[in-house]
């Protein structure tokens, strides 16, 4: 019997709407191109992004601490836990009803809360720039710093906002378990939001003011499991250079030198598309035969078929 290809999946926050009545909606759709590749006879490992989600959570939680005093105030690693925890809610929820409506009834989904760990000494830690939570005046930004310790950064004239690090993920804490997970057939949700980002102080984990790129820990999933493909699913089918511009040309078939090129080039927006790429080079280049593919959520049964996206290789 041929050996399963091997596809870890990440998410972006397109595939899960910016609501929780457009993630209900979002994630069966997202759930018909995930139980599409196992049909194809895939071994899928679903993780994703979290952008709306722990905003919304952060908010919320932020609003309680102003109205309640007693409250304290919520660590940015709580909100990544709790957002991990509803979003795979309904994903699994989502995957196992599509699962059954295909009469495929021997594949258990299960999502893992999942913590990465994270250097303490990452340079990103001395330069936060993820903007997260709601805007504030100035005034408000000031007592924010104080009170709570945060990084404020007037945002093109909006108003203020908290600025957080986005360090590179190390280590997935739960990797032993979700490895485990997989090998026994399961279809595993984990790392969401880029995992639950904590640093080392001898044996205890301690929950870091970060987030981390969840393309960049999806990219350290697959080689730890030793993924045959590592799918980054986005708004575009294809990867572009000269975006915009009168030669914009779309790429499918991407050496990872030529990658490397275009990088060092600027053809790949930061904050956007650059970081996708970035995480597709380093995966491609980790070991012989392993490919990432940049596409559509719902091109992701013709990606793997040949048919379209970005394929990116040694």
């Amino acid at each position: 019997m041929e050996k399963k290809k091997r596809i870890v999946i990440a998410l972006g926050g397109n595939a899960l709407g910016n609501t929780l009545p457009e993630q209900m909606t979002a994630v069966k759709i997202t759930a018909r191109a995930i139980v599409d590749l196992i049909e194809e006879g895939c071994e899928v490992v679903v993780a994703h992004g979290n952008g709306p989600q722990v905003g919304m959570i952060n908010n919320a939680m932020a609003a309680l601490s102003r109205e309640d005093e007693k409250q304290p105030n919520t660590p940015l690693s709580v909100c990544v836990a709790m957002s991990q925890a509803y979003i795979g809610y309904d994903l699994q929820n989502a995957l196992r009803e599509e699962l059954y409506n295909r009469s495929i009834f021997n594949i258990p989904v299960a999502t893992m809360i999942t913590q990465i760990r994270v250097d303490a000494d990452d340079p990103a830690f001395l330069s936060p720039s993820k903007p997260i939570g709601h805007f504030m005046t100035e005034e408000q930004a000031r007592i924010a710093e104080k009170k709570y310790d945060y990084v404020m950064k007037e945002d093109s004239g909006r108003g203020w906002r908290r600025v957080v690090a986005s360090p590179k993920p190390a280590e997935i804490i739960e990797i032993g378990a979700i490895r485990s997970l997989v090998e026994s057939g399961q279809l595993v949700i984990a790392c969401g939001g880029g995992g639950i980002p904590v640093t080392k102080q001898g044996n205890h984990l301690k929950g870091a003011s970060a987030v981390i790129d969840k393309d960049f820990a999806s990219c350290l999933l697959a080689e730890e499991l030793n993924a045959d493909f590592l799918i980054i699913l986005t708004a575009v089918e294809k990867v572009a250079i000269n975006f915009g511009k009168s030669n914009e040309t779309w790429l499918e078939d991407l050496p990872v030198k030529k990658a490397e090129q275009y990088m060092e080039e600027g053809h790949f927006a930061p904050g956007s598309m650059l970081p996708k790429v970035q995480a597709a080079v380093k995966f491609a280049s980790s070991g012989e035969g392993r490919t990432a593919l940049i596409t559509l959520l719902e091109k992701a049964k013709d990606g793997i078929l040949g048919k379209t996206g970005t394929r990116i290789h040694q």
